[in-house]
């Protein structure tokens, strides 16, 4: 299947480099290059593109405001082309609230040969885009776990996800409550966005949310989001567990890698972790949370339905990682069910 694409950007340049990057694919076929949202719309209802290139920062109507507009009148898989900013780290967040299933950040300095090298990465995302299943924003729901009936140390929670997985996170973390255990999270995200995200989770999560700086002590109540350009570890430190980020190669071709926070846990928490995997493109946690199932841990995958892109739990699953597989709706609290179960007549 050839994949139509129609960039939106309102820079000249952005534009010319994008339409040559998607000319080069034997798969794309380029059916348009709109400098705003004007002409942006008349070639969506012309063409029908499969995957959308939108920039953010547009005149007359900003990129989200399209967007916003796009979703409810005919919803499109949307690839975002956002600044490497907090202000356009926020925006962007947003954008995948309204429905974006990726992005990918413009260099700061020397566009054209920064966006060059980002060819691989953009063309990954397109296909991505291509594949998903595109879901109108909807209200984010309410807690629906007030109390869970654990008040130890020893329990902990590791969350993986990728493509689809801000929005998926945010779900079963709102319906986390204040005393949950310890919670630490990956989610495949560049540098410069994991802090603005840590700070959205915050703002609508019962629980503490916050972008991990290493050498902190795990604590109920707390969750952990790994950086963008780090991989986050659990250590054992007596009684308790620690954050070590780590530099260095990307691991299962990410980093932060999900396989090396599923790994870690699985050996300084053994059968006191809950492993979770979401939404998100190719393998990256599947052998983790195997690790953790076979050392005796409670995991759980988001089912196919629920998935903006379903390969990582796809190949968990496959692997016979999971002991549950769970609709998103329902994470969160079979998840703090499973808390309350293992925890009876199980304290430190």
């Amino acid at each position: 299947m050839t994949i139509k694409v129609l960039v939106v950007d309102d820079s000249a340049l952005i534009r010319q480099i994008l339409s040559e990057i998607i000319k080069s694919e034997p798969d794309m076929t380029l059916v348009g290059a709109a400098p705003d949202a004007f002409v942006a719309k008349k070639l969506v209802l012309e063409k029908s593109p499969d995957v959308i290139t939108l920039d953010i920062e547009m005149p007359k109507v900003d990129g989200l405001r399209f967007l916003e507009v796009l979703m409810n009148a005919k919803p499109t898989p949307v690839v975002m082309i956002s600044t490497l900013t907090e202000k356009g780290a926020d925006a962007t967040l947003r954008s995948l609230e309204l429905g974006a299933i990726d992005f990918v950040a413009k260099p700061k300095i020397g566009v054209a040969q920064g966006m060059a090298d980002y060819h691989q990465l953009i063309v990954g995302k397109i296909r991505t885009a291509a594949r998903s299943k595109v879901k109108k924003a909807t209200p984010a729901k309410a807690s629906a776990v007030s109390k869970v009936n654990y008040t130890g140390t020893e329990k902990l929670i590791a969350i993986g996800a990728s493509t689809g997985g801000t929005e998926a996170i945010k779900e079963v973390l709102r319906t986390f409550p204040a005393n949950a255990p310890a919670t630490v999270i990956t989610q495949h995200m560049p540098a410069g966005f994991t802090s603005t995200y840590a700070r959205r989770l915050d703002s609508v999560c019962q629980m503490q949310v916050k972008e991990a700086k290493g050498g902190e002590r795990l604590l109920p109540g707390q969750a952990y989001l790994a950086p963008g350009d780090k991989h986050m570890e659990i250590e054992r430190s007596g009684a308790d567990y620690r954050i070590k980020l780590t530099d260095g190669p990307r691991v299962s071709g990410h980093k932060p890698s999900v396989d090396v926070l599923f790994n870690s846990t699985c050996r300084s928490a053994g059968s006191n972790a809950i492993g979770v995997l979401l939404t998100g493109m190719g393998s990256d946690g599947a052998t983790g949370l195997l690790e953790l199932l076979n050392a005796g841990c409670e995991t759980f995958c988001q089912d196919e339905a629920s998935c903006i892109v379903f390969g990582m739990p796809k190949v968990a699953i496959e692997k016979g990682a999971a002991k549950q597989v769970i609709s998103l709706d329902r994470m969160g609290e079979t998840v703090m069910e499973t808390v309350e179960k293992l925890s009876a007549g199980s304290r430190l």
